[in-house]
């Protein structure tokens, strides 16, 4: 409700995701933001890491061939047991946080990643989510089997039962001609592996790594680059893109930031694995 004010008064508007608790707010949100002149930035911040864009320009570019293959992993550990803590508390009341647990507030990093990198659009899914903590209302673990369009197959993973693992995002996409890895646990490393020959690392700011990763890195190569830099240079995108708007500076086409239709979409694939799992995992079309 705060985000459609705004909107309606034509005030820019960076949110969290997921980007609603129910598709049809999602739906409405999305409706306000193509009716103002406002822009609408969403905070998958993992889209701002410099190997993130390597990944996207290189799958882009070609490198890898065409996508065959998408995996996306986000385990955590903190739900574990019972929640005894605030954060925990909202996260997995449905009536704050919507039908999905993990896969409102993990899952819908790793599908956004997917997406984002691979540049493919998902066409249906299957998911079989489980709530293992007793009483609890939200799924705390799912698997989620991915169609993409155009062909590709992919799978998502994402827990927050599973001890051991703080925050382990994790992105691999595979295609004809090779496969590229990224570990968010090591930010600044990029793993290409093109078919038949030895894994290359490709490091932020070091050699092999290209223009998309140059235009978001920070600070000199072999020194941290991570978490928060990811969200500052999402906020630099929508800062870029604000003033482009207002004609204070000429548009740049490589601004890239989530939107709302990326929004959309992560609500779409939240009610989707909730359907889909109820009915024991049946394959549901998204949206």
């Amino acid at each position: 409700a705060a985000a459609r004010e705004f909107l309606k008064r034509g005030i820019h508007v960076i949110c969290d995701k997921p980007l609603t608790s129910t598709l049809p707010d999602a739906k409405k949100l999305v409706a306000a933001a193509e009716k103002s002149d406002a822009l609408f930035v969403l905070t998958h911040n993992y889209t701002g890491y410099p190997m993130v864009r390597q990944a996207r320009d290189m799958v882009a570019s070609g490198k890898i061939g065409k996508v065959r293959l998408v995996q996306a992993e986000y385990p955590q550990d903190w739900l574990t047991q019972e929640e005894t803590n605030k954060q925990a508390d909202w996260r997995t009341d449905p009536a704050r946080s919507g039908a999905g647990g993990s896969t409102g507030d993990i899952g819908t990093h790793a599908y956004n990643l997917a997406c984002f990198v691979s540049g493919l659009e998902l066409e249906a899914l299957a998911a079989d989510l489980q709530s293992f903590v007793p009483g609890r209302r939200v799924d705390d673990n799912a698997h989620v089997m991915m169609r993409f369009k155009g062909g590709a197959r992919g799978m998502l993973w994402c827990s927050q039962v599973a001890p051991g693992n703080e925050n382990g995002l994790k992105l691999r996409i595979y295609g004809e001609d090779g496969g590229l890895e990224w570990t968010q646990a090591d930010p600044n490393y990029l793993w290409h592996t093109p078919f038949g020959e030895p894994k290359q690392l490709i490091t932020r700011g070091g050699a092999g790594s290209g223009a998309a990763a140059g235009r978001v890195t920070r600070v000199p190569p072999g020194h941290p680059e991570g978490y928060l830099e990811g969200f500052a240079n999402i906020y630099t995108e929508a800062a870029n893109a604000i003033d482009a708007r207002h004609g204070r500076v000429e548009p740049d086409a490589d601004v890239v930031f989530p939107t709302v239709h990326d929004g959309l979409r992560g609500v779409e694939f939240v009610d989707a694995c909730v359907r889909s799992s109820a009915r024991n995992a049946a394959w549901i079309k998204v949206p």
